[in-house]
């Protein structure tokens, strides 16, 4: 498949998460939300991650084996996020208000499965890039199906622990995926040391 076709599709994804990062960021402070805070700063990596994707993916092996370790990095940033704002709520567990948090969950999941479905065809072609690409888009979409969960625990427990454990999870989630990426980049630099590029 042509890399002009993968590049113009991680451009595409790196634009929806973007804007949505603005949408999921303000509801979230807006409402005091674990989950879509974190959810939001997800959003905000995976923009800035397709857009590393959209310049790495026409160099070298080598060379994408190595921001292929830089990416699986960026990936556990949210996990980090995630686990530092759900020791804040701990002291405070009030719960979000249920009806933006589910309308706003519901609409990152929906770009997620959109974002899941650009990057379906490219997730074997691109290496450790695809990789990681595919895994954010993918994760996303079940981080946002366990918000739409806590906000449902919450119509009978009004409490802030199902938000915070959702939260957790997602941290959780993108660590696994991080590891992933890891090991695909790991061994792409096996694989490097037989290309002559630089």
């Amino acid at each position: 498949m042509p890399a002009h076709e993968f590049r113009r599709a991680v451009l595409l994804v790196a634009a929806l998460n973007l804007a949505y990062f603005v949408v999921e960021f303000v509801v979230a402070r807006i409402i005091g939300s674990v989950s879509l805070f974190a959810d939001s700063i997800d959003f905000l990596e995976d923009g800035v991650l397709n857009l590393l994707i959209f310049f790495a993916v026409v160099w070298s092996l080598k060379r994408r084996a190595r921001i292929g370790h830089v990416l699986a990095i960026v990936i556990l940033v949210p996990a980090v996020a995630t686990l530092w704002t759900a020791i804040t709520k701990i002291l405070d567990p009030t719960a979000p208000e249920r009806g933006a948090l589910s309308i706003t969950a519901l609409g990152a999941l929906i770009v997620n499965l959109a974002c899941a479905a650009i990057l379906l065809r490219h997730r074997r072609v691109g290496g450790s890039l695809a990789h990681a690409a595919w895994f954010s888009a993918r994760n996303d979409a079940f981080a946002n199906l366990a918000i739409l969960a806590a906000a449902a625990i919450t119509l009978v427990w009004a409490s802030g622990w199902p938000d915070i454990i959702a939260g957790v999870g997602i941290a959780a989630v993108n660590a696994d995926a991080g590891v992933k990426v890891w090991r695909a980049a790991s061994r792409e630099r096996l694989e490097s040391k037989l290309d002559p590029q630089p």
